[in-house]
């Protein structure tokens, strides 16, 4: 997706004092496509260079509150509320980016197993041979409601006996395009992101897990910074975030 020429005027307005800057961000991996192209189009437009990290939600947290350089984050709502309650992020403007929901997927031509009722993904989970998600020790949101869920199903243990612990989900969905498992556990914006053909469905309506992400910088960031958030959150940016799979967010 190319700027529009509102969002191009915004650029260069704001970032006409400084040229060549470095803005260093946390992301994380659910945002990975349409971040990428929009830092390319910024990039190309001002002369500034983006330096982006991804990773989990909750360890990309934890990377930007450690990295005094670091001058955008984008994470989990819920992370982004806890830090400006306790302190740890302070004197910030936040805004919501888009809200994703955990999913399903399998390699593309394989069947699809049915995911639609809590008993069907249960049979599906026991008849799976190999199966993937994030780690929930890495911060990872799905892994974390993937665990919750097949405990409450009863089958937590034959699961995690066929299962690979992915660093986050753009791992997670290299083993499923790569053949290496039958089905993946991660967003549907990071599965719509690596291959549509992949996609199998949500969760059933009980186990529903929906993730708003949101970023964050310091209202005093530089005017490269500024910019490139103004980016992400215009109408480009959520153009851009909604055809890799992120609903739409409103409010702050």
């Amino acid at each position: 997706m190319r700027l529009t020429v509102l969002s191009m005027a915004v650029v260069f307005a704001l970032t006409t004092s400084a040229s060549g800057e470095e803005v260093k961000v946390y992301a994380a991996a659910g945002v990975k496509a349409p971040f990428l192209t929009l830092a390319a189009d910024y990039e190309a437009t001002t002369g500034h260079k983006i330096v982006v990290v991804f990773d989990t939600a909750g360890a990309t947290y934890k990377s930007f509150l450690a990295d005094p350089d670091a001058a955008v984050l984008i994470t989990s709502q819920p992370l982004i509320s806890e830090g400006e309650k306790s302190g740890r992020l302070r004197d910030g403007v936040s805004t919501r980016l888009g809200d994703t929901v955990a999913g399903f997927a399998a390699p593309p031509g394989a069947p699809k197993p049915d995911t639609s009722t809590a008993e069907k993904l249960k049979a599906s989970l026991l008849s799976t041979r190999r199966i993937a998600f994030s780690d929930p020790a890495r911060g990872a949101t799905v892994g974390t409601h993937f665990m919750k869920v097949i405990e409450s199903l009863g089958i937590k243990d034959e699961v995690l006996k066929k299962a690979t612990l992915a660093p986050d989900g753009v791992e997670t969905m290299r083993l499923v395009l790569d053949g290496k498992v039958d089905l993946g556990v991660t967003q549907i914006s990071e599965i719509v992101q690596a291959n549509r053909a992949a996609l199998v469905g949500p969760f059933p309506p009980e186990f529903d897990l929906a993730t708003t992400y949101s970023i964050w910088h310091r209202a005093a960031a530089s005017a490269a910074a500024e910019a490139f958030a103004a980016l992400l959150t215009g109408p480009a940016g959520r153009a851009a975030m909604a055809d890799e799979g992120l609903r739409p967010a409103t409010g702050r």
